[in-house]
């Protein structure tokens, strides 16, 4: 969480919303991404994503970000078979966090998949 944290730093020196995102899958760092703003999917779960495909696959990687997923990286990580989700911070409105959290139970159906907070 604290490479995620760092992410978000970065952000924000780049007057971005803060939010940083990393993979990791055993102790290697398979990618790390922060929002930027040239892109409307530019998010930082969506870029680590990205970044990471090109390297590896993610069924038995982790991903930590400093904010929950909006609904469309909530899909996308459960798209990307992700093992594991970590997040530090829940501001969502309630309705819009439910949203999320049934992607993944869904996603749970199918993936041995886990959320922490």
């Amino acid at each position: 969480m604290e490479l995620a944290i760092e992410q978000a730093k970065l952000a924000q020196k780049d007057d971005e919303v803060p939010i940083g995102a990393v993979i990791v899958s055993g102790s290697n760092v398979v990618s790390s991404a922060h929002n930027i703003s040239n892109d409307p999917t530019a998010h930082a779960e969506m870029l680590a994503i990205r970044q990471a495909f090109s390297t590896s696959t993610l069924c038995d990687a982790e991903m930590y970000v400093t904010l929950e997923p909006c609904p469309m990286c909530a899909q996308a990580i459960s798209f990307a078979r992700i093992k594991r989700l970590y997040f530090g911070l829940i501001i969502q409105k309630v309705e819009e966090l439910k949203m999320v959290l049934r992607y993944f139970n869904f996603a749970a159906i199918y993936l041995k998949f886990m959320v922490g907070y």
